[in-house]
């Protein structure tokens, strides 16, 4: 299909006719990105994200949708979805999506995670109206047809084979994750087992897509040299007009926890060369959990692990030389619990066991009396000035506002978010980092290099 080319100004008279206006909320005052959100009649969320640094524009949308709303039994059923989206409808064929964003010199694509599926496209700001009409035909007009399923199926079971099957550490991450997290969601991959990927339909795909594909059920993120209301007409043209299908439910995710475990995996892998060790601790989020520990948790990973002027690194890599790398992460985006994991890599003839020795040393000093006042003034005011840049990028703005939008927080949430970090006390850190590893279940994963069939011949003669 041909290029179109629209104009601002020629549909502000059309949304002039429109009988139901959106509903606006104005940027949260001193908010990071200055967004604004309003919300159409059929219930769908639209953001704004000015930025007129250049003409260009990020326009994502996101389905509260994820691999945690997956049935029993069909793991990967999110994702083949995300998959088949882009075989098209009758107006922009299988293939016609992508090459039109391309010809209009633009880039897309698309993500699963947990909680949500995300699709976007960066491109010329005057090309934006085509990217939203493509993207509320294909909300409301996907067209499977069996052949093209099974075809998209035997994609994603390849997808799996190269990022996670021939991939050591995305293999160990698995094993890792089922026995950590035991009968939460956490425990499936987001891609999906093969044995369950293998029995998905076009039926499924359909009653997913019918289900959760709703206006209600969307978030529109629209991030660059836009204003909010250039904007409102565009969406209320686009997706305005899609019937209203039902109203937003709750997202409910399991609470409870069993009993407190510490867990390891090990495992060996022939194409693994350098070993790996990490470990992954449940942690409280911003919807599960106590939600004030979560920014003191945040400036903990930044004070702990938050790169190369971090405790851990600087002691591990600089000081001793044990660790090629290590770093730390926190991860309290979720609707379900979060994670807070440690990663370790070993410098050549360093073993595993006297570096975790070291992390451990390190870690109980840390909790003990290694947290000073100074370490979480600092660590805080690295944040802080990594925020004061967020909104460069409007790919980045619009991810990130996006994201935490799609798991509930609200945007006043999101925008104030440096005020609860800038209250963040030392000992709530201290506080939290303790809670943290004695509370929770943790798990660790150590990848090891294959032994080579000589060195284990000699090993067992050895032995004997």
């Amino acid at each position: 299909m041909p290029a179109k080319w629209f104009s601002f100004a020629g549909l502000a008279l059309a949304a002039s006719l429109l009988t139901q206006p959106a509903r606006a909320d104005g940027p949260v005052p001193g908010g990071i990105y200055g967004a604004e959100s309003f919300m159409l009649a059929n219930g769908m969320t639209v953001v704004v994200i000015p930025n007129h640094r250049a003409p260009v524009v990020s326009h994502m949308v996101w389905y509260k949708i994820g691999a945690a709303d997956e049935v029993e039994g069909k793991s990967g059923l999110a994702h083949f979805l995300e998959h088949l989206l882009f075989k098209g409808t009758p107006r922009f064929p299988a293939g016609e999506l992508t090459a039109l964003v391309a010809r209009n010199g633009g880039d897309q694509n698309a993500f699963t995670s947990f909680d949500y599926t995300a699709y976007y496209e960066n491109i010329a700001v005057d090309r934006l109206p085509l990217m939203m009409d493509m993207e509320a035909d294909r909300m409301h007009n996907l067209k499977l047809d069996k052949p093209g399923v099974l075809t998209e199926r035997d994609v994603i079971i390849e997808e799996r084979r190269m990022r996670v099957d021939n991939v050591p550490g995305a293999l160990l991450g698995e094993r890792l994750s089922s026995v950590l997290w035991m009968n939460n969601h956490h425990s499936i991959p987001v891609i999906g087992w093969e044995s369950e990927m293998r029995t998905l339909t076009d039926e499924d795909a359909l009653a997913f897509y019918k289900k959760y594909y709703q206006p209600h059920n969307a978030i529109v993120v629209i991030s660059g040299d836009v204003t909010t209301e250039q904007i409102k007409p565009l969406a209320e043209k686009y997706y305005g007009v899609l019937p209203k299908a039902g109203e937003p439910a709750k997202r409910a995710r399991p609470t409870f926890l069993p009993r407190r475990a510490d867990v390891r995996v090990s495992m060996t892998h022939e194409r693994v060369r350098q070993p790996q060790w990490r470990r992954e601790y449940i942690a409280p989020s911003f919807n599960v959990g106590d939600r004030a520990e979560v920014p003191a948790l945040q400036v903990f990973a930044e004070l702990f692990g938050g790169g190369s002027t971090a405790k851990l690194y600087r002691s591990l890599v600089v000081d001793q030389q044990l660790a090629a790398g290590a770093s730390a992460d926190y991860s309290p985006d979720a609707i379900s619990y979060g994670s807070f994991s440690f990663s370790l890599t070993p410098n050549p003839g360093i073993a595993l066991p006297q570096l975790e020795t070291a992390f451990e040393k390190l870690l109980g000093e840390t909790l003990t009396s290694g947290i000073s006042d100074a370490d979480v003034e600092r660590a805080k005011n690295r944040m802080l000035a990594s925020l004061a840049y967020a909104k460069e990028s409007p790919m980045g703005a619009a991810s990130a506002v996006g994201s935490m939008l799609s798991i509930g927080l609200t945007l006043q949430e999101i925008e104030t978010w440096p005020n609860e970090i800038k209250k963040v006390t030392p000992d709530q850190v201290r506080a939290a980092a303790r809670k943290l590893v004695t509370t929770y279940s943790s798990g660790t994963g150590i990848l090891l290099p294959e032994p080579r069939p000589q060195a284990a011949a000699q090993a067992q003669g050895a032995a004997k």
